[in-house]
């Protein structure tokens, strides 16, 4: 029990004061305490100052208030307690209006027999008791219901609020990978427009190996990471010639006097060398290094021969020298594959034939198809360009920097692209591209 210092009252209700006396010696040894009153009045004026009321057992017959009525207005002051009727007459309708009004639970009977009374008395005191212990059971579940909801609701808050701070941690980070993968690529494309600035020899032709080198990659089913590296390669594969003379730079190897093809075999190792300190560069690095070696071993830096070349330097080799071709003065895209072809299986990789021959073509001799009747060639400000539009020119900053090749379609990057660099570094004329008639 919650409290076992607190025993339960039983109340007996009689006119008759032997009886009390007798209900009291009868019931002197039990564990429970006995009030007594000897009118119904009297009996609500005890339950008015008692609390903890198991039992009330009234006589029927008392004067002034009978024992139903009793019991029926006893129901207000002590609701919990269990009523019994003790009657000495065969009265029938007694007996029920106590039942129906006054609540009682059973009736006794004058004269009574003590042992089937105490035991009588005991149950009802056992059955009050456990009823308040469930009471009090019910109590403590619901408390702790409420407890357990508020714990709840809280513990719910606080994930919610965790997951909110971790959610927003999670695109600040994305936010500045992004970012930050952006300063990447700028700084990649910082280096290569570094060794455009040259000469018009070379303008254009770091991204243009870039182009074919990655759907090359891309065709011959290498993985995005390699794809990635291999671009990288591309875009910085001469950043190494920087520091050689232009009269060196514009000879081909086979025509080099020692001296000069010396000097220039060392630019593989030194384009390496100039990004080694970026630890995301330095898989580039290698396949940079690689890129001049040839199939049958007598390239360099290090005579590396056939699979002992990386495949990323394989494919760089081939795209680098598909573009010599074509700015060598191929006019069409079969004399300047034949011309390439020349050296498969003595510099380039034969395994790399068809994969050209596929991409070639697009990357270099083919614009998207178009309905003649239906667009006009604009020379446009940088303000008029709109997503969707096709290049017809290559696009050129005021200090020649190439910034996309005609033939390009437009997306919102590039048109935003164009913006920008019109404004940091101006030409003198617009940009020509094909616009849909209206």
């Amino acid at each position: 029990m919650s409290d076992e210092t607190v025993r339960p009252i039983v109340l007996f209700v009689d006119d008759e004061e032997n009886i009390l006396k007798a209900l009291q010696r009868l019931t002197m040894d039990e564990p429970f305490e006995t009030e007594i009153a000897g009118s119904g009045e009297a009996g609500l004026q005890k339950l008015a100052a008692l609390g903890n009321v198991a039992l009330i057992v009234s006589d029927q017959r008392m004067p002034g208030m009978n024992g139903a009525e009793f019991l029926q207005q006893s129901q207000q002051l002590a609701p919990d307690a269990i009523r019994m009727l003790l009657t000495g007459y065969s009265d029938i309708s007694a007996a029920a209006d106590a039942i129906n009004k006054g609540g009682a639970s059973r009736y006794l009977n004058k004269p009574w027999n003590d042992d089937d009374l105490l035991q009588t008395l005991r149950g009802a005191v056992a059955t009050w008791q456990l009823a308040q212990e469930n009471r009090r059971l019910q109590a403590v579940v619901q408390a702790q219901n409420e407890e357990l909801k508020q714990w709840n609701e809280n513990l719910k808050n606080r994930v919610l609020q965790q997951t909110t701070a971790i959610r927003k941690k999670a695109d600040d980070l994305n936010e500045a990978l992004i970012q930050l993968k952006q300063n990447y690529n700028g700084m990649i494309s910082a280096f290569s427009s570094l060794v455009e600035m040259r000469g018009q020899r070379i303008q254009q032709h770091a991204r243009n190996v870039a182009e074919l080198a990655t759907a090359a990659a891309r065709e011959y089913g290498l993985m995005p990471e390699e794809i990635e590296t291999i671009r990288i390669a591309a875009l910085l594969h001469d950043i190494g010639e920087i520091g050689i003379p232009e009269r060196v730079l514009t000879l081909t190897p086979e025509t080099m006097s020692p001296g000069d093809f010396a000097l220039y075999s060392q630019h593989p190792v030194r384009s390496q060398m100039a990004i080694d300190g970026i630890a995301d560069l330095r898989p580039a690095g290698v396949l940079i290094r690689h890129h001049h070696e040839q199939v049958n071993g007598a390239g360099f830096p290090d005579g590396l021969k056939g699979s002992a070349i990386p495949i990323g330097a394989r494919i760089l080799a081939y795209a680098d020298q598909l573009d010599r071709a074509v700015s060598g003065g191929g006019n069409t895209a079969e004399q300047a594959l034949a011309r390439v072809e020349l050296g498969l299986g003595i510099k380039l990789d034969p395994a790399l034939q068809r994969v050209f021959r596929k991409i070639a073509r697009y990357a270099y001799f083919t614009l998207p198809e178009l309905d003649a009747n239906a667009t006009i060639e604009l020379e446009l400000r940088p303000d008029e360009l709109l997503p969707g539009m096709i290049l017809t020119r290559d696009v050129i900053s005021g200090t020649g920097l190439l910034l996309l090749n005609k033939g390009v379609v437009l997306d919102e990057l590039k048109v935003e692209a164009i913006q920008r660099y019109y404004q940091l570094d101006p030409p003198q004329c617009g940009i020509s591209a094909l616009v849909h008639q209206r």
